[in-house]
């Protein structure tokens, strides 16, 4: 494939683009500050400093937190639902759960206000057939009434439509006789699986930011087409694969976590070529930790996560767990003087204090600049004036309460936010059965390469990889990514009584499905591979284990033997006399793109630093300073070694190699660190 290849990931604080010249086979970064009222602002900013003509461009990739944010932060557009007489409020109620697992308090804001959920008439029951036919007229009143009530989008959530989405479908044809835009989210369609509140909320999140994902990328697209750019920009998906940006504006809800999931794509990428299948991938940008399990050089997906309390989201996406901690996290005092970081962030603008665009509140960075760890001088202008307000700032907010000078205070800061990262590690190896000794923590983000070797220490991690571009790896996931659809059809049926001509029926319509949005997408591809699940479990039981489907020829004996032998595996017991559920077929459709070499990510641009490191720096580890080798990172070549205490600089990131620990280049430009 020839041309140039575009990743671009608009982060908190930064917007990354990564530019591949596949034909010269060479590349280059850009970085510009995040556009938070304008995502596009930063994102055209990016493209039009890497200084290309857009007609040239092969392809655009494109990671986005506009929708998750959106959901985070209740901002998405005003949404009204049409739902099953007696089901209004199923969005409200869940599952019972409370916002504190302690004590009777706590809030909750349902996505959906109640004066725009509306009930009509209709009834289907669980194994598709009607029990009361649809009012059209009161779907008619009720879309009336959704739109005086100012409605910009529609969900239709009808009970059991993946059944039977007949009445889902008629309301849709009755909507659009009178709705005043395109903005309508049918269920059945978003996600064809049973539990109600799960789907209902999965339809609403959809529905909420539909209007908000389609503005994005009518406008991204208008500003391409203008610089001169024929082809469809492409999306990543939370599940690690990309579609069309006209694909994305319809099926809003798959953008979520996209851009997390473009780093863990990369981070997979990069270690598996260094030779490591079992990694840690940790992103620390400005606003958040996002920690990965990897496995066998694939990261597992989860269709079980919840985007805030008491709101799921029920489609395929990477198993990745956030926290708010990351560079530009806010450190204070709180009233019960404990420190605390994150998660509310400093963004980019103002951001960190140091930065000198008029922050005032102390972060994680301003912490590192007092502790020698960043050079003030490569972010702020004027770095004497700047230093001394965060040294004031740092004192002020955090030493005074706490009875520390401001070099304590700032230890203390990375202390608290070290021990949330490390607790996140934890959680996500704890929950998996894992033991860290047995994984490379793979650090990227602007800030994971500074608390990399610090983990690794504290929880027996032995190696830390660093890749060649830690701060753009999320947009080195984009140019990796695949194209993928993910399908699911709820069947519920003990699986021995199971027709597996009938399963494989659905299977073979999902996989068509996937391919005919391959082919409109028009991606350049090699080939498509077609990958079948089912998701299973006991009777009388509640959450599933899911099983590969190989070959042709669904035979129900054999899956139950290879899920009696996951359910062995994950829980250490059997249960022969108790029968299996066969709850639902998956069907994951994926575009494999032409590879990309990553090695044309080592280059090395001088003669190394062997001899001497350009310059020293005094930095402080744990409470001592100590004189400090600072080595530029595009200076240091393959089989290069380094040895403790260190610092690594580079464009997008800098790393610290701890006392004790040493540092070699392998010969595709990442740091591997033994700790």
């Amino acid at each position: 494939m020839g041309g140039f290849l575009l990743g671009i990931d608009v982060g908190g604080t930064f917007t990354d683009v990564l530019v591949v010249d596949t034909s010269a086979g060479v590349f280059r970064v850009v970085k510009v500050p995040t556009t938070p009222h304008d995502q596009s602002v930063g994102f055209l900013g990016g493209l039009d400093d890497t200084g290309i003509a857009a007609a040239s461009i092969e392809a655009i990739v494109h990671g986005t937190t506009i929708g998750t944010n959106a959901i985070l932060e209740g901002k998405g557009a005003p949404c009204g639902v049409i739902t099953t007489r007696g089901f209004r409020d199923v969005l409200e109620i869940g599952r019972r759960t409370r916002p504190n697992a302690y004590g009777m308090i706590g809030s909750f804001e349902p996505l959906i206000p109640r004066e725009l959920r509306l009930e009509v008439t209709e009834r289907v029951a669980a194994d598709g057939s009607v029990l009361e036919a649809l009012d059209e007229e009161e779907v008619r009143r009720a879309v009336q009434l959704l739109r005086e009530r100012g409605a910009e989008a529609l969900v239709i959530h009808l009970l059991h439509s993946y059944a039977n989405p007949d009445h889902e479908q008629r309301c849709r044809e009755i909507a659009q006789e009178s709705w005043p835009n395109q903005y309508i989210t049918v269920g059945s369609e978003i996600l064809p699986e049973f539990r109600e509140f799960e789907r209902g909320s999965t339809a609403a999140l959809n529905g909420a930011i539909q209007p908000i994902i389609a503005r994005y990328t009518s406008g991204l697209t208008t500003g391409l087409g203008s610089r001169g750019f024929t082809k469809d920009l492409l999306f990543m998906q939370g599940n690690g694969g990309m579609m069309a940006a006209g694909v994305a504006a319809r099926r809003a809800v798959h953008t979520v976590m996209s851009g997390p999931a473009a780093g863990a794509i990369a981070a997979a990428a990069t270690a598996g070529q260094a030779g490591f299948t079992d990694v840690i991938a940790c992103d620390m940008g400005g606003t958040s930790f996002d920690v990965t399990v990897i496995r066998g050089g694939q990261a597992e997906l989860s269709s079980e996560k919840d985007i805030r309390y008491a709101v799921p989201v029920r489609v395929p996406m990477i198993d990745i767990h956030t926290i708010g901690a990351g560079g530009g996290s806010i450190a204070r005092v709180n009233r019960g003087g404990m420190l605390e970081v994150g998660p509310e962030s400093a963004g980019s603008r103002p951001g960190p204090i140091c930065y000198g665009r008029g922050g005032a509140r102390v972060t994680v960075t301003d912490a590192h600049v007092l502790l020698g760890r960043i050079d003030p001088t490569a972010i702020a202008g004027a770095a004497a004036t700047e230093l001394a307000c965060v040294r004031e700032a740092m004192a002020e907010q955090v030493g005074r309460p706490l009875g520390l000078d401001a070099d304590r205070a700032a230890a203390a800061v990375l202390a608290v936010v070290g021990d949330q990262l490390a607790g996140a590690i934890r959680l996500k190896l704890v929950e998996k059965g894992h033991d860290p000794r047995d994984f490379v923590l793979v650090a990227f983000g602007g800030a994971g390469p500074l608390h990399a070797v610090g983990l690794a220490r504290e929880l027996g991690i032995p190696c830390v990889l660093v890749p060649r571009f830690p701060g753009i790896t999320s947009a080195l996931g984009c140019v990796l990514a695949d194209v993928r659809h993910d399908f699911v059809q709820t069947v519920n049926r003990p699986l021995l009584e199971t027709s597996g001509r009938a399963v494989d029926d659905a299977l073979g319509e999902q996989a068509q499905r996937g391919r005919m949005l391959i082919e409109r997408e028009a991606v350049e591809i090699d080939r498509i591979d077609v990958v079948h699940e089912a998701d299973l479990l006991h009777e009388g039981q509640t959450h599933v284990l899911r099983v590969p489907i190989d070959g042709p020829g669904f035979e129900p004996r054999e899956v139950a033997r290879r899920f009696a032998d996951r359910y062995r595996e994950r829980f250490d017991i059997e249960l022969p006399g108790v029968g299996v559920m066969l709850i639902n077929l998956r069907t994951a459709v994926i575009g494999r793109r032409p590879a990309l070499d990553l090695g044309l990510l080592a280059a090395a641009d001088g003669p190394g630093t062997r001899e001497s490191p350009a310059t020293t720096r005094r930095v402080c580890f744990d409470g001592a300073w100590l004189e400090t080798p600072v080595h530029r990172r595009e200076r240091l070549s393959p089989g290069e070694r380094l040895g403790g205490p260190a610092l690594v600089e580079q464009l997008d990131a800098t790393t610290l190699i701890d006392p004790g620990a040493t540092a070699r280049v392998d010969d595709w430009g990442n740091l591997i660190v033994s700790v």
